[in-house]
């Protein structure tokens, strides 16, 4: 089957800013997400990422602190599914509890498949 990599991009300023309540609810509504996906099957690897400003970024011109672009939402970690089509890899990535609960967004790449050498 092929797999899919679901990018989670959010605004992280909002994760500051929420109550030790709606941070409980948000992180039970990623354990419930995670707990579905993998329960389906379609679960390969997921992680969250540690906010931006612990990034580094390398370049050809060396290290810098934080990340590369300046952007209104943040790279907030991901899903690698294997999916048995693209249909279901938007749907699962529609469930997100970014997407459902903070507007955030969530892309949708298939991972390439590169031949094995024999």
């Amino acid at each position: 089957m092929p797999k899919f990599l679901l990018t989670i991009y959010d605004d992280e300023s909002r994760w500051a800013t929420m109550t030790p309540e709606d941070g409980a609810k948000a992180i039970q509504a990623y354990r419930e997400y995670s707990d579905e996906v993998q329960a389906s099957g379609a679960f390969v690897a997921g992680e969250g990422l540690q906010p931006t400003m612990t990034a580094k970024t390398v370049t050809s011109e060396g290290v810098t602190d934080g990340p590369f672009a300046e952007t209104k939402e943040q790279l907030g970690g991901f899903y690698l599914l294997d999916c048995t089509d693209e249909a279901e890899a938007v749907e699962w990535a529609g469930k997100v509890p970014s997407v459902v609960h903070m507007r955030g967004t969530v892309e949708v790449r298939p991972v390439q498949e590169f031949p094995t050498e024999e």
